[in-house]
């Protein structure tokens, strides 16, 4: 019977070695949880906060360039591929790429002449003719452009 009550007590002694295993083991999962859900916390509130900055900057690149636009320091053309592709940037809703209409239709009128390289390995009446063009499709959109521009001093998107 002695060795009965050594077995049990034994046995009891092997059941509370490998629970006390057991409730570490529990527990350094949870931490490692605990600190694998803060470290994503924390790359997802670096990642809005890089979001919010690159918004920030492309709608002040938006400002900077409408104003420039009517101070007449770039082409409209230039504007208009510029402010649209901010606008692009930022994904904004249908119905502002509807309100500012105008430079995107002027981009798209123009999308087709060359630019940076492929525009100096053009011939002088090449550029002449695409200037020539360019400023056709400027003075058609020009009135409504500068409107938009005006319209878009002031705004976040």
């Amino acid at each position: 019977m002695n060795w009965l009550w050594s077995f049990l007590a034994l046995g009891a002694l092997i059941i509370l070695v490998l629970s006390t295993i057991a409730a570490r083991l529990v527990y350094k999962v949870y931490r490692q949880q605990k600190e694998r859900e803060a470290k994503l916390q924390a790359l997802e509130d670096a990642n809005q906060k890089a979001q919010r900055e690159q918004r920030e900057w492309l709608n002040k690149s938006i400002q900077i360039l409408a104003q420039a636009l009517h101070n007449d320091e770039l082409t409209l053309t230039e504007a208009c591929i510029r402010i649209t592709g901010c606008l692009d940037s930022l994904n904004v809703q249908v119905a502002v790429k509807e309100e500012f209409s105008a430079l995107y239709q002027l981009r798209e009128k123009t999308a087709h002449i060359p630019y940076l390289e492929a525009w100096k390995q053009l011939s002088k009446a090449e550029q002449n003719q695409f200037d020539i063009e360019r400023l056709r499709h400027e003075s058609t959109f020009n009135d409504f452009v500068m409107d938009a521009a005006k319209r878009i001093q002031g705004r976040t998107f």
